[in-house]
């Protein structure tokens, strides 16, 4: 077996065991059903910044992310595990890779964003880090703009920040219209496409081209990629607009993959795509 076909081996049986993808992910049927529909009826959260060419209905969001995803094809499984194929995801990664090595081997401008801060920072940053590594310039426009975003509560206020390299969202007043649910300051799981619109609008007014490429999740990935830049990072089971997105030539790559897992259960991820990309050496 040679390093690369070891590593692949070792990284499905990691995804597996940590439920990052195989049989019974941590997303339920009913979750990853409801989502569908949900895009299909248009929802804002549910689009995260995208605005599909074709008509997206429940049952043909179901038919994609079984293709993309290896969902559960049914229409009558209705409850229940639902299912990520490992292999599917290997294959998503290895793309996500070529994205990079280009990327690096041309010394492009990088922005990276999460939605998933208290899970996938760790993993963005190292890609971010390894590209600036080989000569890539990481870039961290509108650092502190401030925003609304409509919740199903109303909106929050919200501020465009970064944790090294990666932009994240935080709360100004609470986190919601009803107070007392997170504290100012507090890093937000979000959906919207608002922060990596306001990154990019702040990169045009300084006359700044746009990124030759963007690593993110949810609206980072959707917002970026309506625009214009090549976007590529992970998405969940019930996060169709991603792979909408891809389908439709919009996203570059979306990989997937259960995003709710501790941290460090991504690390061996971005170890992966380094080494596929050639920015980080095979583990003897």
């Amino acid at each position: 077996m040679t390093p690369a076909e070891r590593s692949r081996a070792e990284l499905r049986e990691h995804l597996i065991r940590r439920r990052l993808a195989g049989p019974d992910t941590p997303t339920p049927r009913q979750k990853n059903l409801r989502s569908y529909r949900l895009f299909g009826q248009g929802d804002p959260a549910a689009l995260m910044g995208l605005d599909p060419e074709g008509r997206w209905g429940a049952g043909a969001v179901l038919e994609l992310m079984a293709e993309r995803c290896g969902v559960h094809p049914g229409s009558g499984y209705g409850s229940g595990p639902d299912t990520i194929d490992p292999d599917r995801t290997l294959d998503a990664l290895d793309r996500l890779a070529g994205l990079v090595r280009r990327t690096a081997r041309r010394r492009g401008t990088v922005l990276a964003g999460t939605g998933h801060p208290t899970q996938l920072t760790a993993f963005h940053t190292a890609l971010a880090q390894a590209l600036e590594a080989a000569g890539c310039t990481l870039l961290t426009p509108a650092r502190g703009a401030r925003f609304r975003e409509p919740t199903p509560d109303g909106n929050r206020a919200c501020v465009l920040d970064y944790l090294g390299p990666v932009a994240v969202v935080r709360s100004l007043d609470g986190g919601s219209a009803k107070p007392g649910r997170t504290s100012p300051g507090t890093l937000l799981h979000t959906h919207s496409a608002q922060p990596v619109r306001l990154a990019l609008a702040a990169l045009a007014q300084a006359g700044e081209p746009l990124p030759d490429l963007l690593l993110g999740d949810h609206g980072w990935l959707c917002g970026a990629g309506r625009l214009g830049v090549p976007a590529g990072g992970l998405a969940d089971s019930n996060d169709p607009a991603p792979f909408v997105g891809e389908a439709e030539g919009t996203v570059a790559v979306a990989v997937p993959v259960d995003d709710g897992a501790y941290p460090q259960c991504y690390k061996p991820l971005s170890d992966y795509v380094l080494q596929r990309a050639d920015l980080a050496p095979y583990k003897d």
